[in-house]
């Protein structure tokens, strides 16, 4: 039996997902090489099985990038080592650093470079994090303005040991950003604050011109990506963000390549417009280390673009769809085409 897409079981998903564990002659090019399979724990309640996984899986050509140079590259990273501030680029090793900063673009991390929850995919340090430091919205802020940024995205780690997950943080980041120039956007990349409506608010009244909060990953595999998150707080913390600023943008992405079917990712990004998302951000999973989620397939070229023509069609002010996207990956770009997209 052969499914007649290459991308998997996009007919009877049910049924695939009830025959394929007992089949083994269905061949599918996208079966997920990560399997959640759960049997009852001693204690009566389930419990999730040894991860199963395949071999690797070879890198691509269009996955690869020229190494980060430039006079730009440079001189942004010695004004980030002077000013003592950190950037996602760097800890996440985002594959576009060098196209970013030769743009004079950046996404600051704020709150320390060591983060409380440890995500199956993420390459950021996890652990006991330091104290935060109340001089470093004043910091970024001075930064940003001598590198005369038209537009800032600033991100975190996630600090579930503070009271508001760090929510002040980024409200006074924005606040000095904005008084020193006010005609540049700022973007925020939150944490989900354990859904604490409170912790938004306080975001949402620096008011942001982007609130960005990632998605990640299919429900199917929020477990085992992202075990200190929940799909639905997700989804329901960006809808109320629409809701209680419904003039500023919202936005999220998902990675791809961690295991989920091609009707799963659909199933997410029609919640996304659900939650009332402006733009959508779509990029492939790349494995940082052998301790990290093996990459269970890579996603081709005309695959992103075609999940690009499916959310601009699910309503999406703007969709950012290719094998190296990230969040923050032409962010200074994506303001104008949303808004464009929006009033047209």
């Amino acid at each position: 039996m052969t499914w007649p897409s290459s991308r998997g079981p996009t007919i009877f998903p049910d049924l695939y997902r009830i025959v394929a564990p007992l089949t083994p002659e269905v061949r599918v090019s996208a079966v997920p090489l990560v399997q959640l399979t759960r049997e009852t724990s001693p204690h009566g309640g389930p419990r999730p099985l040894p991860v199963m996984t395949s071999p690797a899986v070879r890198k691509p050509s269009w996955i690869k990038v020229r190494a980060p140079g430039g006079t730009n590259y440079a001189r942004l990273r010695g004004m980030m080592r002077e000013s003592g501030l950190h950037t996602v680029c760097e800890e996440a090793r985002c594959p576009n650093i060098g196209e970013c900063w030769e743009h004079q673009a950046a996404t600051f991390m704020i709150l320390g470079d060591v983060c409380t929850r440890n995500c199956a995919y993420c390459a950021v340090a996890h652990g006991t994090p330091k104290d935060w430091d109340p001089g470093e919205p004043l910091r970024l802020a001075e930064a940003v303005a001598r590198m005369g940024l038209a537009h800032v995205v600033i991100t975190s780690v996630d600090r579930d040991d503070l009271p508001n997950g760090g929510a002040e943080a980024f409200a006074a980041c924005v606040t000095e950003i904005r008084a020193r120039l006010p005609e540049t956007t700022v973007e925020v990349l939150i944490p989900d604050f354990k859904g604490s409506a409170t912790a938004l608010q306080l975001v949402l009244d620096a008011r942001p011109a982007i609130l960005n909060h990632n998605l990640e990953t299919v429900e199917r595999l929020y477990r085992l990506a992202r075990p200190g998150g929940r799909y639905d707080r997700a989804l329901r913390l960006l809808a109320t963000a629409r809701e209680r600023s419904p003039g500023a943008l919202t936005k999220s992405g998902i990675i791809l390549g961690m295991g989920e079917e091609w009707d799963e990712i659909l199933v997410a990004m029609r919640d996304l417009r659900r939650s009332d998302v402006n733009i959508l951000t779509l990029g492939q999973y790349l494995r940082p280390s052998d301790g990290h989620l093996p990459v269970a397939r890579y996603y081709t070229p005309a695959e992103f673009a075609e999940l690009g023509a499916v959310g601009r069609d699910l309503g999406f002010a703007h969709v950012e769809a290719s094998p190296l996207t990230r969040s923050s990956y032409h962010a200074w770009e994506q303001v104008d085409k949303a808004l464009a997209a929006r009033t047209s």
